[in-house]
């Protein structure tokens, strides 16, 4: 007699997790995270801030679309990652920058830094840093020329005056946190950093690992160099509090495409990310180290996987 009862068995190949996320979706709450530092930004820098930003946007999404139709590939554009990736070029920018070079900056992160690797998800560098790292490598003096928030006066950022030895006129620390100094725009409030990074963490779309031991590792150092330099309690404090670190640590080095896989080698891309930043701030001549450790521990990506991949059950040993 023929079993009419339903075959439940389905035998299908991997992966065989679900989740109800989806590119557009993540991409959207990362913009969720962005906005605390995106309206600080209007807020201190105004109008300057919102002619830099609306141009690496639409400069992104017009080189997404122009480098698909070209590469022949799908158009993606509605996924969202251009915008994210315009977006996060503008908060690495100065506020002073002429628009057609961030224009340039855009395109090149979205081209080189992303569509040239085959597109979204199989880049090895942050795209918006390889922007920036263009920029500055291209045009020093317009990426280093910094103004003050609300009054537009040209200042330096607190980070280049400790690079100076200079302690005179630096912002204090409730400054440096709310977000009133001179700098990118969308790094001078780490407060408003810090409320987009802990939203990404309770989404479950960043791993704690690589900002915490990022984040642990540049204030341990600092502090452990600031003592033997006989600096006070808050030298650590403008290191962890300023400059790109917080943005870094949360939005860049948490990159799924462009960071470990492995919980471990998590941990050690932060370390890494981490040392190299106080190498660079504190031995360098730039003041600030966070874009140039988070491409270069890119770079040694794979090589963390390697050595830091689960151990493998049920296979057979091979004999030399």
């Amino acid at each position: 007699m023929m079993n009419t009862q339903e075959n439940l068995l389905i035998v299908t190949s991997s992966p065989h997790i679900h989740s109800a996320n989806s590119v557009s979706l993540t991409m959207r709450d990362v913009l969720i995270a962005l906005s605390p530092a995106l309206l600080a930004s209007l807020y201190f820098f105004r109008f300057a801030a919102v002619k830099v930003i609306l141009t690496c946007v639409v400069a992104a999404i017009v080189s997404e679309i122009i480098a698909q139709k070209i590469m022949q590939r799908e158009v993606t554009i509605d996924d969202g990652s251009a915008i994210v990736t315009g977006l996060l070029l503008a908060f690495c920018l100065p506020p002073t920058l002429p628009l057609w070079i961030a224009a340039i900056g855009s395109a090149v992160a979205i081209i080189i830094g992303k569509q040239l690797f085959g597109g979204l998800g199989n880049n090895i560098f942050n795209p918006a840093l390889i922007g920036r790292a263009f920029l500055v490598a291209s045009w020093p003096v317009a990426m280093t020329t910094w103004i003050s928030p609300l009054d537009g006066v040209t200042t330096a950022t607190p980070l280049g005056l400790l690079k100076e030895g200079v302690t005179q006129g630096l912002p204090t620390l409730n400054q440096l946190f709310l977000g009133n100094v001179g700098g990118c725009l969308g790094e001078t409030s780490a407060l408003a950093l810090i409320l987009g990074g802990l939203y990404l963490l309770y989404k479950g779309h960043i791993d704690w690992r690589i900002p915490f031991s990022y984040l642990g590792t540049v204030f341990v150092l600092t502090a452990i160099t600031g003592t033997l330099n006989g600096e006070g309690s808050w030298y650590p404090l403008y290191h962890f509090l300023g400059g790109g670190l917080m943005l870094g640590a949360f939005f860049m080095a948490t990159d799924w495409v462009t960071t470990p896989i492995t919980k471990q080698g998590r941990i050690i891309f932060g370390l890494g990310c981490g040392l190299l930043t106080v190498i660079i701030r504190l031995m360098g001549g730039y003041p600030e180290g966070v874009c140039y450790s988070i491409l270069l521990m890119n770079l040694v990506t794979p090589l963390i996987d390697r050595y830091t991949k689960a151990r493998v059950f049920g296979g057979v040993k091979k004999h030399a």
